[in-house]
């Protein structure tokens, strides 16, 4: 397999990064790691990363640059604010793009640098850390060509979709069904406990059954045992990701009444306290007595 011809900045340390980067320097890659709380980067420092003070000294001699923040505002300072990215000047390498972001926001990207792919991941941090991620990219096809070696080592499946902003329209689109699908079993689970089913004889039955994709099998596991602690996906970025679909819809002219729904409750669950618990917390906001569930 070819590798990346440089070493590679990983911009960010929430689950997926430090899996990201924890998955190259297995692979033999040089890494650059940093983070807003520098904490974040001490175990990839002891497995023999580079820890940076700040983005654009993690980026400095690297190919590639890696960036999963949770949010556009925090991919903005990571490129232009204080120490960013961009703040000596245009950056040679490749920017991947990894943050869930809206897709105009990546474009716009691409005016201050000459290469720039954004990549919407399908999978979990243990996905992120073996290398069995789904990618799916949009960019230019000479910087995909250019940047595929680093993604194969980082997915199984690396699909280039088309021009930049694809990417992330893909992401939402998942997280769209993700975010409806996890919903949904909640209510189901909320209506069988108030009407005196047993909770986790009904979430065995739903895992079961044709009618579970293997994300609600997975989340049910976490609505039988009531955890919803060190989350494989914050509720908070969930809430986040189905306000950019609804304004992806509203652009496009639609209406998603699904998509409205869920990104109603998924903000109550947040406002509620929950916003840093994984996302079947959303569950907090279905129960009868809501924000009370443990």
């Amino acid at each position: 397999m070819t590798r990346p011809n440089g070493p590679v900045a990983v911009l960010g340390l929430g689950t997926m990064g430090t899996g990201l980067a924890t998955r190259l320097l297995e692979q033999g890659v040089p890494v650059r790691v940093w983070n807003r709380t520098p904490e974040r980067a001490e175990p990839l420092a002891k497995a023999g990363a580079f820890a940076a003070a700040h983005p654009a000294d993690a980026v400095e001699g690297t190919s590639a640059a890696i960036c999963t923040v949770a949010d556009g505002d925090a991919l903005g300072a990571v490129l232009r604010g204080p120490d960013g990215v961009l703040t000596a000047g245009q950056y040679r390498g490749s920017l991947v793009c990894a943050s869930t972001v809206a897709p105009d926001e990546v474009v716009r990207i691409a005016g201050d640098m000459p290469s720039v792919l954004d990549v919407g991941m399908l999978g979990n941090r243990e996905h992120a850390r073996s290398g069995d991620l789904r990618l799916f990219v949009g960019g230019e096809e000479r910087v995909f060509t250019a940047g595929r070696p680093l993604l194969e080592l980082l997915g199984k499946q690396v699909v280039h979709l088309g021009g930049l902003g694809s990417g992330m329209r893909m992401k939402l689109l998942l997280n769209l069904l993700m975010g409806i699908e996890v919903q949904a079993m909640a209510e189901a689970v909320e209506l069988a406990t108030a009407t005196g089913l047993d909770r986790k004889l009904v979430l065995s039955t739903i895992a079961g059954s044709g009618f579970a994709s293997p994300v609600m099998a997975f989340k049910s596991k976490r609505l039988a045992a009531g955890r919803f602690d060190k989350p494989d996906f914050r509720l908070c970025l969930m809430a986040k990701d189905l306000k950019l679909v609804a304004d992806q819809a509203a652009a496009a002219g639609m209406r998603l009444p699904l998509v409205d729904a869920a990104a109603e409750t998924h903000l109550r669950a947040t406002e509620q306290g929950h916003g840093d618990e994984d996302c079947v917390a959303v569950a907090h906001a279905i129960a009868p007595n809501p924000g009370t569930r443990k």
